[in-house]
């Protein structure tokens, strides 16, 4: 795809596409903000190269998509708020991220998108995955369409961030990514499959880390539907993979996608800084 601003090369079949020639440092102007969104709503995720960005920048570029969203769970820094840090020192032995999930879905209105730039990187490893929900609720069978359509899931910070959640006591070697107090709950209620606010499309809306139930069900009676969605979400022939390098940026919508975090560069320094965009509630 090529336009007067941007260049733009899909990176696969299912989601995903590099986007060359804009400096996301510098003001954009309207039409390069239009189509960048053009760009985010057919890809679903977004991905720069050879950025060099500065917190404020960084900031800057993101709420040209819409107001900015504090993480609730985890210790923000006092000067940049908005820009949650995620480092992973050689020390440690997790990731954050490192489960198939849509950012803040446990939240009344989730985050529209995210804008991860990466700051340090390992020479190889640490790459992460992208779902397309969209072709996940498509591929379902009609029957189970009709099932899932007219269901709505309970989302809960309590498995992640809970007393032995996946990320509680998440501290690296200097004090990295604190979370919040263990019963520092938040919960929210969405519909299993949504509409897309701006392209109108369904895409399948459960996740393993943050939805725990089906709306009036028990987490026993949810849990078998529930494994299967979320092995069914995650099919290769879904996803993408990014490989990481220092300056690079990725931009998601959580609306439609799920990532994956993966864990493989042990004993090697890693750090993120993620921005996030507050959308709206999922109908």
């Amino acid at each position: 795809m090529r336009n007067d601003r941007l260049r733009i090369a899909p990176l696969a079949t299912a989601c995903g596409a590099e986007v060359w020639g804009v400096d996301l440092a510098a003001a954009q102007d309207e039409g390069t903000i239009a189509d960048i969104r053009r760009a985010l709503l057919q890809h679903q995720v977004i991905f720069f190269r050879e950025q060099n960005l500065t917190p404020a920048q960084h900031k800057a570029f993101a709420a040209r998509f819409g107001s900015l969203q504090r993480h609730p769970m985890i210790r923000l820094d006092d000067q940049h708020p908005e820009v949650l840090r995620i480092v992973k020192e050689a020390g440690d032995d997790k990731n954050f991220g490192g489960d198939w999930h849509s950012d803040l879905s446990y939240l009344e209105k989730p985050a529209l998108g995210s804008v991860l730039c990466a700051r340090e990187v390992p020479e190889f490893g640490g790459d992460t995955l992208f779902a397309n929900m969209y072709l996940s609720y498509e591929s379902l069978s009609a029957g189970l369409r009709r099932l899932l359509d007219g269901l709505k899931a309970v989302h809960s910070t309590a498995r992640s961030y809970g007393d032995g959640g996946r990320q509680a006591g998440y501290i690296g070697e200097e004090g990295s990514m604190p979370v919040a107090r263990p019963d520092a709950r938040q919960e929210a209620v969405h519909p299993v499959v949504r509409t897309h606010s701006e392209t109108g499309r369904k895409a399948l809306y459960v996740n393993e880390v943050f939805t725990i139930r089906f709306e009036g069900m028990s987490e026993a009676e949810s849990r078998p539907l529930l494994e299967y969605l979320w092995r069914h979400s995650v099919r290769p022939e879904f996803t993408c993979r990014f490989r990481w390098r220092a300056g690079s940026v990725a931009f998601w919508d959580n609306r439609c996608t799920q990532h994956y975090a993966i864990n493989d560069y042990h004993g090697r320094r890693r750090e993120m800084h993620r921005v996030t965009v507050e959308g709206d509630r999922p109908a």
